[in-house]
């Protein structure tokens, strides 16, 4: 709470008025409330369920990512294993009537490869995603039940939403196009809306970074509207966001983040926040800092990205998102650059490209944002060079 309203360099008494600004309810006086604020800030009491989602208003976020519950345990023999060896599978997989525990391999597998999708190497992931794609989508050769048939075409669109996304971190458009309208064929043809809706995210997605910022508004207009109540429309209504801050219309960008932070308000908190197609509510604050730092508000971007690879760093330092905290580390280049320090903007947009887990496209559309603000400050200092070669380095892979 205190990083948060240093950053927006509010008094005590400043946030305790923005928060009352939230409420709908006649609220106790100034003073009990500053009482209240000073015990809150200083982690001597925390907020109930009434005030924890007004300060978290106060401060344009969502309360489950300003008070976050403990991150549950992950069951990594669950998703490590599907119960059956290999020989064992395809033999069930080839079998005319698919049983029931063909399909909980199915089910397990499919979780699986999404919840590696943030760190497991990519062409491993994509080959592995590819082969099992073309094995569920065998089991519709078989008899099935029409429920079976349904939860078959949902399986094979989630796996096909991952290859397609993997496709494009490779930077195979061609390909990551194809896999993304197939995925989308699955969605519609088992009625699936959420399936249907992150098809469509992946389409902001690769207009947004290939600068069709227009194109990526439109492609999450309809989807929006039908995702309200799905954790995807808070993705869907990030891009939109995204993209307006390009286009320079800050109202807009307000609209747009205001519609991902009252659909998460209405979420529940999920239960593996591994899963690439699960929102994460922590995750609001990647898409903050990303309009901040466009519009050039440095110290809450800055403030966001901080908080965003603190929320991304394990307890034994090692990483659990790192291309967020690559695009972390990006926006503390853009805000040194802007700052005049050129050495520490140069620093953190190598850090950036340490990473072993990378999605090209997304990784070179923000990079060559901080290459731009380095220009702009700093046009032909050397320094910049080995920034620059890294850069070039990386495009290249």
């Amino acid at each position: 709470m205190r990083s948060e309203r240093d950053a927006r360099g509010w008094s005590q008494a400043d946030a305790v008025r923005v928060m009352r600004s939230k409420s709908s309810h006649n609220l106790p006086t100034d003073n009990t409330l500053l009482r209240n604020w000073r015990r809150w800030e200083s982690g001597e009491s925390r907020p109930d369920d009434f005030y924890a989602p007004l300060i978290a208003a106060a401060f344009d976020t969502v309360t489950a990512a300003f008070f976050p519950k403990a991150r549950p345990n992950r069951d990594d023999e669950l998703l490590s294993a599907t119960g059956m060896d290999t020989l064992e599978f395809i033999g069930r997989v080839r079998m005319s009537d698919v049983s029931s525990a063909t399909l909980d391999a199915v089910r397990i597998t499919a979780q699986r490869l999404c919840c590696e999708y943030s760190y497991a190497d990519p062409r491993d992931l994509h080959i592995e995603g590819t082969a099992w794609l073309r094995r569920i989508t065998s089991l519709l050769d078989g008899r099935l039940t029409l429920a079976q048939h349904r939860e078959i075409l949902v399986l094979a669109g989630w796996v096909a939403l991952l290859v397609g996304c993997v496709d494009y971190d490779l930077g195979r458009r061609s390909a990551a196009e194809s896999t993304r309208r197939a995925a989308l064929s699955l969605g519609q043809e088992a009625e699936n809306t959420e399936i249907s809706a992150w098809s469509a995210e992946m389409a902001a997605w690769f207009a947004l970074t290939q600068g069709n910022y227009r194109g990526a508004i439109d492609a999450v207009a309809q989807p929006l509207e039908a995702s309200r109540n799905l954790g995807v429309g808070v993705q869907l209504a990030a891009q939109r966001a995204k993209a307006w801050a390009r286009l320079g219309n800050p109202h807009e960008v307000e609209i747009a983040l205001d519609e991902g932070r009252d659909i998460l308000e209405r979420l529940e908190h999920p239960t593996d926040l591994d899963n690439h197609f699960v929102v994460d509510a922590r995750k609001f604050d990647f898409y903050a800092m990303d309009c901040c730092r466009v519009a050039g508000e440095n110290r809450l971007a800055e403030a966001y990205a901080n908080e965003v690879i603190r929320n991304s760093t394990n307890a034994d330092g090692s990483t659990r998102n790192p291309m967020r905290v690559s695009e972390a580390h990006l926006t503390l280049s853009v805000i040194a650059a802007r700052n005049r320090d050129l050495e520490l903007a140069v620093e953190e947009g190598t850090r950036a490209f340490a990473g072993s887990r990378k999605s090209l496209p997304s990784l070179m559309w923000i990079a060559g944002e901080a290459a731009r603000e380095m220009i702009e400050r700093f046009p032909g200092d050397p320094r910049t060079r080995v920034y620059f070669d890294q850069l070039r380095a990386v495009s290249a892979e």
